[in-house]
């Protein structure tokens, strides 16, 4: 029964809609120009009533924080925020879990399911660390021993503080160009230059050197660990969406070609001076070029051998991955067999190559790093440590879903940071994660951070017995593996075709931040990297897709009409939308737009409105100045003042009508109403609420009511807080959709006619 009377209720208003829409232009002639505004409306009404039966009234935001209840914002008291950090043995608790994950998970942890896979794993990436800790010391500019101490420590302790089951943290090839920039421009070999037995000859001291570095490098990285554990403790985790995915693939990928062109003069055999700051990769380059004639034959062999030895091994291992157990460990293969050929052939004496040297054996006690270098390295230090967490999170976040678990994003950080900062005390340079390693460490049945503890003592094992044994190692070998461990990031060119696809604006990130990370160096082009990825999303706030709505018929549904065939414009009405937030940068642009859209120069009309209405009241005026003659002229000749005095009692009794754009002879939009969908707007600052007022203001000057619809309620507490409700401009004007501010402004005109008619 409720929904026939409701049907038959919409019925009659479509009727009456009707009836008085005629009974209007029957008695106004005049409104002749609106008959087509009329009989739309007339036409959009009789459509809702009939494809709308279920009946809803129509709110403001003003009504539904009557009926909704909107409850009014608190501050919290410090009574109230002391009680949530009140300590209690279950907060304690939590604490020490989120801090200490290992304490939640290894309790429960699957012995008989999980343990021989983690073996297994654990092996094979500590294999894996052995010769790629030697290579990256060597990439680091540091002895090698310390690749070995950086695979060890930080291995172990992310045990206890990571969250991640699968990433192999350690040495990385990016993160230790890094920091071998940074010891070739604070620390470069010719400050170690001495006679050699009292001759003219000078040598490097390359001892001296060394431990000067090695001092340097712990202090990177200790302050490294300090930035990585107070952003993780401050919640500061979100701090690597600044790094967008194709900003940190085209500075990977800028790195490795650091990478590459670092490991040429050990490729080749031959000594280079040592070049930092902007274009130092274009000078080492070139230095290269220049002495190709002395190259090491020797040496250039080796490492050829080895990089297809290795590169073939790796492809076979990619092949077979299903039907192998466990990757053949060809790095260490090749280190093994190239060390015993250099040590009985005697490379070094016999042909020039160069080799590793010492390696000294056993763990070495802590060391308080030297402070008075922070001063110095604080900004490369920033950058490793935001880089470090930036790869090591993307990782962990990718199998973590692939596994179905979680990776806590700010506990990363505090692994990140407490890795760094006590390796740094044990003579270790900053760690990240490599994917190699950790798709070794998933592949070959790695369950949990018990993988990295079983790497870590294979690490172990080698420092204290076996490390001493690669003295005669060839650097040419170590160069090759680091070269060919680089081809997962040159494969990231193919980015380009991908990004050309899909987005040029991240086409765009890529390529400035590949250019900038090569020409200006890793510290420098992080920065600018970064600052162009935020530019590029000022731009793109500040140039959004503005459109005008029209409704798809038989649905309450808006898009835009310069996409959809089937949406139709309201009559009468202009719904304007922008794809954008509202601030200082770009609300002068939205203002704009809106105008350009609406079909009418707004300004234009209302500078020649305040003309009419600057002509018409000099025209009041001299009318007043006439009557007022004739008034005087008429009691002289009457020598009454009686009938003057009751004609002009009469003319002040009377209020002249309010001058419009029609009395003016202007012309009159074609609309009278315009809707803003506020729905993509997610804050506001004073100057975008400033330009709204104006907004409110100008359309109303050319007799257009505004309206604003889906405005959130975080924008809504913004403008309340700016004094933006007036009595000109209420909540009223405000509506939770486009089609409530709709279906209110037509119901605003139905009203309106029938008064009219009422009139007439």
């Amino acid at each position: 029964m409720g929904l026939v009377a409701r049907t038959k209720s919409a019925d009659r208003a479509v009727g009456w809609l009707g009836l008085c829409s005629v009974a209007v232009l029957a008695h106004c002639p005049g409104c002749t120009a609106w008959a087509g505004t009329w009989e739309g409306w007339a036409a959009i009404a009789a459509e809702m009533a009939l494809s709308h039966r279920v009946p809803r009234e129509v709110l403001s935001e003003a009504d539904l924080e009557e009926v909704a209840q909107r409850k009014l914002p608190t501050k919290p008291s410090l009574r109230s925020y002391l009680h949530k950090t009140r300590c209690s043995t279950s907060t304690a608790k939590s604490l020490l879990f989120q801090f200490l994950p290992f304490l939640r998970w290894l309790p429960r942890y699957p012995v008989k399911e999980w343990l021989l896979g983690d073996i297994t794993s654990g092996f094979s990436v500590g294999i894996m660390h052995l010769p790629q800790g030697l290579a990256y010391a060597l990439l680091a500019g540091l002895p090698p021993v310390t690749g070995l101490y950086s695979s060890f420590y930080p291995v172990f302790l992310y045990f206890f503080f990571g969250t991640s089951r699968h990433n192999s943290v350690g040495p990385f090839a990016v993160i230790s160009v890094m920091i071998g920039s940074v010891t070739e421009s604070l620390v470069p070999s010719e400050n170690f230059l001495e006679a050699v037995n009292g001759t003219n000859v000078t040598m490097v001291n390359e001892e001296r050197r060394d431990a000067a570095r090695v001092e340097l490098v712990a202090a990177i990285t200790v302050l490294t660990g300090i930035f990585q554990v107070v952003l993780g403790l401050l919640q500061f985790g979100f701090v690597v969406t600044y790094l967008s995915d194709p900003l940190v693939r085209g500075y990977t990928t800028a790195a490795s070609v650091h990478v590459l062109v670092s490991q040429l003069k050990n490729v080749f055999g031959v000594s280079l001076g040592e070049h930092s700051g902007p274009l130092s990769m274009f000078m080492t380059f070139i230095e290269i070029c220049q002495k190709l004639p002395e190259t090491n034959v020797g040496t250039l062999v080796t490492a050829i051998i080895a990089m297809v030895a290795i590169f073939i091994v790796k492809e076979l291992n990619h092949k077979f991955a299903a039907k192998l157990p466990m990757p053949i460990p060809i790095e260490l293969i090749t280190i093994i067999i190239s060390t015993g050929i250099s040590y009985g052939v005697n490379l070094k004496t016999k042909f020039g190559i160069s080799v590793v040297g010492n390696i000294p054996s056993g763990l070495k006690p802590p060391v308080v790093p030297n402070f008075s270098y922070f001063g110095q390295v604080v900004g490369n230090a920033f950058a490793i440590a935001v880089v470090g967490y930036a790869i090591c999170i993307s990782l962990g976040k990718i199998f973590a879903l692939k596994h179905g678990y979680k990776v806590d994003s700010n506990q990363e950080l505090i692994a990140l940071g407490f890795c760094n900062f006590l390796g740094g005390f044990f003579q270790c340079f900053a760690i990240s994660c490599s994917m190699s390693r950790s798709l070794v460490q998933e592949s070959t049945g790695g369950n949990s951070q018990v993988a990295g503890v079983i790497a870590s003592l294979v690490i172990l094992v080698t420092i204290v017995k076996i490390g001493e044994l690669f003295r005669d190692l060839p650097k040419a070998i170590l160069a090759a593996i680091i070269i060919i461990n680089l081809k997962g990031m040159f494969k990231q060119f193919s980015d380009i075709r991908t990004l050309w696809k899909s987005n040029r604006v991240d086409l765009m990130v890529w390529i400035v931040t590949f250019v900038a990370t090569l020409l200006l160096n890793l510290d420098i082009g992080l920065g600018v990297s970064v600052a162009f990825g935020l530019l590029t999303v000022i731009f793109r706030t500040q140039l959004p897709h503005y459109s005008i709505l029209g409704r798809i018929s038989d649905t309450d549904i808006y898009r835009d009409v310069a996409e959809y065939q089937m949406a139709q414009e309201v009559p009468g009405v202009k719904i304007f939308r922008s794809s954008s937030t509202l601030y200082f940068a770009n609300v002068e642009l939205y203002a704009e737009a809106l105008k350009k859209k609406s079909g009418i120069n707004v300004d234009r009309l209302i500078e020649k409105k305040k003309k009419a209405l600057k002509k018409l009241k000099k025209q009041q005026k001299k009318a007043e100045k006439e009557n007022a003659k004739r008034k005087k002229d008429a009691e002289d000749r009457l020598n009454g003042p009686g009938v003057a005095v009751i004609e002009l009692s009469g003319a002040e009794g009377s209020t002249p009508p309010k001058p419009t754009l029609r009395t003016l002879g202007l012309p009159q939009p074609s609309f009278h109403a315009v809707v803003l969908d506020f729905s993509p707007v997610s804050f506001m600052d004073t100057v975008s609420i400033k330009i709204l007022k104006n907004i409110f203001r100008d359309f109303h000057e050319i007799e257009v009511d505004v309206f604003v619809a889906g405005c959130p309620v975080p924008v809504l507490a913004q403008l309340e807080r700016s004094n933006f409700f007036s009595s000109a401009i209420t909540k009223h004007s405000f509506f939770p959709s486009v089609h409530d501010a709709v279906v209110h402004i037509g119901a605003e005109q139905h009203q309106a006619s029938v008064d009219l008619s009422t009139r007439m």
